[in-house]
């Protein structure tokens, strides 16, 4: 599929597309979500208080995916680190490009920012994305990640 891929920052008049895009998200990570109100709330919270960065990918068709970035410090590097926290492209938006696009736009806007690194997490089982991540320079750190959940 050859495409043209644009990506941008998404302001709050695109809070419907990027949330169609955050429930397509949620859906591939099997998260249900009880209060069918909350995806929506949720990112406009971030986008409100300037919690992240949300980059939307798009094509001459409209948004296909997005990725959302919280700027963060990181102790042992005594620097500012990003957290790509969310990346998501839309299954008839897949293989265009738009996924490593996002990326890229991750990290040119994480250097302008002089972050010293950006952090993210995937599935084990997510072959696809880590192979994107590893094709565009990340390398699996020596940590193990856990998680709490408080209720």
């Amino acid at each position: 599929m050859s495409q043209s891929v644009s990506v941008r920052a998404a302001t709050s008049a695109d809070l419907p597309a990027v949330t169609a895009l955050f429930r397509g998200y949620l859906d591939f990570y099997r998260v249900a979500v009880e209060d069918g109100s909350r995806p929506e709330q949720f990112l406009k919270e971030r986008l409100e208080n300037g919690d992240s960065l949300i980059l939307l990918a798009e094509t001459g068709t409209g948004p296909i995916g997005f990725a959302q970035i919280y700027p963060t410090f990181s102790s042992l590097s005594m620097g500012r680190v990003w957290t790509l926290n969310d990346l998501y492209v839309e299954a008839s938006g897949r293989r265009c490009g738009a996924g490593r696009a996002l990326v890229r736009a991750c990290v040119e806007r994480a250097r302008a920012a002089g972050a010293v690194g950006i952090h993210l997490e995937t599935a084990h089982d997510n072959a696809d994305a880590q192979a994107l991540y590893e094709g565009e320079g990340f390398e699996p750190d020596a940590f193990a990640a856990y998680f709490l959940a408080l209720g």
